[in-house]
């Protein structure tokens, strides 16, 4: 699993390198300091999950992801910051990042990498228990079938939304993995979506 670092904060860079390369599956392709250093070293390195500080400058972590995000879609990027700040986390579910953790829950670090590698997303949680109320927006409720959705594809929207697994949809609808990943592929499809995440992000600001 090839990792690139990028934090302002050298101190922080030695430290995450030494935890990181403890484990004999991680290979630190890169690091760097700043969102331009992010955008250069994804080109050069092209590593697995950019593990990445939102707050620097003169260019900010967010921006940096949307830019590496827009030109390489499938690119897996999980924030590590200090700040449990509102619209950092909407901001960063927005351009598609698969995680946000905080620096102070550091033993989740590598466990959250290796979900990330595995195409899960990853979210302290800190940030899972301020979801529902961040994204939740007054307003009318959509039509979800003016995007072609159907009854059962709105109700597997909603079990993503609640944060049940594949597994546990299929359980709760008696329908297989194979089945709901189908449904998934479907809304993702028409909703015109990356990820779970993002259902759940379209679910929440339109409802």
């Amino acid at each position: 699993m090839k990792v690139l670092i990028i934090d302002d904060d050298k101190l922080v860079c030695s430290s995450l390198k030494i935890i990181l390369s403890s484990d004999p599956e991680v290979n630190i392709c890169g690091s760097g300091n700043s969102g331009e250093d992010a955008i250069k070293l994804f080109e050069e390195t092209s590593p697995d999950i950019l593990l990445m500080d939102i707050r620097m400058e003169p260019m900010s972590g967010l921006v940096a992801g949307e830019n590496i995000l827009n030109r390489h879609p499938e690119a897996k990027i999980l924030y590590l910051t200090t700040f449990l700040d509102d619209d950092y986390i909407i901001k960063a579910l927005n351009i598609g990042a698969k995680g946000y953790m905080l620096k102070q829950d550091f033993e989740s670090i590598l466990p959250a990498l290796y979900a990330v590698h595995k195409g899960q997303n990853v979210y302290g949680n800190e940030i899972i228990t301020k979801l529902p109320s961040l994204l939740q927006q007054p307003g009318n409720r959509l039509d979800y079938e003016s995007y072609g959705i159907t009854d059962k594809e709105y109700e597997i929207i909603c079990k993503i939304a609640d944060g049940l697994s594949n597994k546990e949809i299929a359980e709760l609808l008696f329908l297989s993995e194979g089945t709901v990943r189908n449904y998934i592929s479907l809304i993702l499809e028409k909703l015109s979506l990356r990820d779970r995440t993002q259902i759940a992000i379209f679910y929440y600001k339109n409802s």
